[in-house]
């Protein structure tokens, strides 16, 4: 039985890897594209300025929890952060490299313990999908160009 649990564990693995590859592979071709980086950057500006995301900040806002704990919408900010690297020119590893730095900052380094880092991780890559899928659907609704 722990062959088989390998052997899943094993398949989820490589199931993620091919994901990454494919979508590294996508993300590189649209990377060397000036004007789809220009429309996307366009498209991902105006959501922050026409406020689409209030929605999804007012999420964020965590009134039931200790406000020692409170992140800062730290997902908006790496958001904003890989947004602002987001050109043309640049390479995916310089984009992943930014958005690494910003996990150190802001998850990474401020846990005191293990399981406070699992905590802030799992909170951090819920609202980090929540944001995502919020800002995809936004794209795909009022800025077809850009998603496209």
């Amino acid at each position: 039985s722990s062959s088989l649990i390998e052997a899943k564990q094993f398949v989820k693995r490589l199931r993620r890897q091919t994901d990454l590859c494919n979508m590294v592979k996508t993300v590189r071709a649209l990377l060397n594209n000036n004007s789809t980086v220009t429309v996307l950057r366009s498209g991902l500006h105006a959501i922050f300025n026409e406020k689409s995301l209030d929605v999804t900040k007012d999420l964020f806002q965590e009134k039931f929890r200790n406000p020692k704990k409170r992140q800062k919408n730290i997902q908006l900010k790496c958001l904003k952060n890989f947004i602002s690297s987001l050109s043309s020119s640049t390479d995916i590893r310089d984009l992943l490299s930014s958005l690494s730095s910003d996990l150190q900052t802001f998850v990474i380094k401020p846990s005191k313990s293990k399981e406070a880092f699992k905590e802030q991780a799992s909170d951090f890559m819920l609202k980090w999908n929540l944001l995502l899928s919020n800002v995809g659907k936004i794209l795909t609704i009022n800025r077809t160009d850009s998603f496209g």
